[in-house]
């Protein structure tokens, strides 16, 4: 696997999970987390976070981490 992969699924793995743990939390007030666990759209929203992260926010993490270090190197 390249680095890029590596890094992107790092990265947009860690934002994704952080965003679906931030989330459940923000609507603990609405629902319980049982509740929130076992509506199927919880599901869809998780795996749109962690898919969005990798493929959105990993790849410009990856485009800016790239300039940095080309920037450094001069």
């Amino acid at each position: 696997m390249s680095e890029r992969w590596k890094y992107q699924l790092k990265m947009g793995g860690f934002w994704g999970v952080f965003m679906v743990v931030f989330m459940t939390l923000f609507e603990l007030k609405e629902k319980t987390i049982s509740q929130q666990l076992s509506d199927n759209n919880f599901y869809v929203r998780a795996v749109s976070y962690i898919v969005i992260g990798i493929f959105v926010l990993g790849y410009f993490s990856w485009k800016e981490k790239v300039k940095r270090e080309k920037i450094d190197k001069q």
